[in-house]
C-alpha cells in the first residue's frame, strides 16, 4: 500500500510527469490487489496483457509513458471513488452498474484514458449532488 501512497496524483500535471518516467510494474500489482480488480481486467483496461506486465517485472522495465499515464488515472479515479463511496466494493459496485441513461458500464469506459476522466467528471457531479 505503501507504494501506493507515495505516488503523486494530486494532479494532471503530476500524473503528468510521473507516467513521463515510466510506472513500476509493482505500482500495477498493488493497485490490481487495493483495488480488488483481477489482474488480466485491469492490463485489459490499461491495453496491455497480464503476461507483458509480468515481462516488465522480470525485466524490472518500467511501464511505457502512455500505459503509465493510464495507470495513474486509474489509481487517481479509485482514490476519489473511494472516499466517494466509503469503501473500494461500492465503488467497484457503481462501477459495474449500467449507467442511468445508457447501456454501457463506467467500467466499460476506462480503457481510455479520455474514458477515466469522463468517469472522474461522473463522481465529481456525484460528489457535489448532481444527478447523473
Amino acid at each position: 500500500m505503501s507504494v501506493l501512497k507515495s505516488l503523486d496524483i494530486t494532479s494532471d500535471e503530476a500524473i503528468f510527469f510521473a507516467a513521463r518516467k515510466g510506472v513500476r510494474p509493482t505500482v500495477f500489482y498493488h493497485f490490481a490487489k487495493t483495488s480488488q480488480l483481477p489482474e488480466k481486467e485491469l492490463a485489459r483496461l490499461i491495453n496491455l496483457s497480464a503476461r507483458t506486465i509480468s515481462n516488465y517485472q522480470e525485466r524490472q522495465k518500467p511501464l511505457a509513458r502512455v500505459e503509465s499515464e493510464h495507470l495513474l488515472k486509474l489509481i487517481a479515479l479509485y482514490n476519489k471513488g473511494e472516499t466517494l463511496f466509503g469503501s473500494v466494493a461500492e465503488l467497484n459496485q457503481w462501477l459495474h452498474k449500467p449507467f442511468w441513461n445508457r447501456d454501457d458500464r463506467p467500467i466499460d469506459w476506462l480503457d481510455t484514458p479520455s474514458g477515466v476522466d469522463l468517469v472522474m467528471a461522473e463522481l465529481d457531479r456525484i460528489a457535489h449532488g448532481y444527478v447523473i
